[in-house]
């Protein structure tokens, strides 16, 4: 006997929209590698407990060797105002168009929020139309760390400070050249000094 009308249809429709998020997950990841093998900082770094780290200072204007910095949590709340603690270390991500730095158009470095380390130079910020602060290289590679972040259902770059494992925001390939990748930035994570 055949199934009544539609209902066959009707069946294959949780197999279909489990294929498509199967087929958006993989082109997610897909994008996610080639953003990691185009020199996005590193491929699924984060940052190595205890070891001293080789970082660029603006101040120095050159590389310096510096510790890790780590802190309970207890430590980060008292140093962090909620949002800025909310992004940096529980991996929140503010309103669009509602941080402080998402039309800054002065000269000058962004910092670190929780630890100071020098992470972009206004001079490689652009106007994605986001609403998020956006560059499209770090200050140097080795000041920033990369890992895969699976939530919301896909795959994308998530981008953390080398130097203490803060939350900044997340990479992705479609930025301007020289790079083509847009390290799209969290205002609350980032600390922007003036250049004088």
């Amino acid at each position: 006997m055949a199934p009544p009308s539609g209902t066959f249809a009707g069946s294959m429709r949780p197999h279909i929209v489990g294929l498509g998020l199967a087929l958006v997950a993989l082109a997610a990841g897909a994008v996610a590698y080639r953003v990691r093998a185009a020199g996005s900082g590193r491929r699924e770094s984060a940052p190595a407990p205890g070891q001293p780290l080789r970082l660029y200072s603006v101040e120095a204007k050159g590389y310096v060797t510096v510790p890790p910095v780590t802190k309970t949590e207890d430590e980060w709340r008292r140093l962090l105002t909620p949002e800025q603690f909310h992004v940096a270390r529980e991996q929140g991500t503010e309103r669009a168009f509602g941080g402080q730095y998402w039309n800054n158009h002065r000269k000058g470095t962004y910092r670190c929020v929780a630890c100071g380390t020098d992470l972009f130079r206004s001079d490689t910020k652009f106007e994605s139309g986001t609403g998020w602060p956006s560059f499209y290289a770090p200050i140097a590679p080795e000041n920033v760390a990369t890992r895969i972040d699976r939530s919301w259902l896909t795959e994308r770059v998530e981008v953390l400070c080398r130097r203490c494992g803060s939350h900044l925001g997340h990479v992705f390939e479609d930025g301007p050249p020289p790079t083509g990748l847009r390290y799209c930035m969290n205002s609350a994570a980032l600390h922007f000094v003036p250049r004088e």
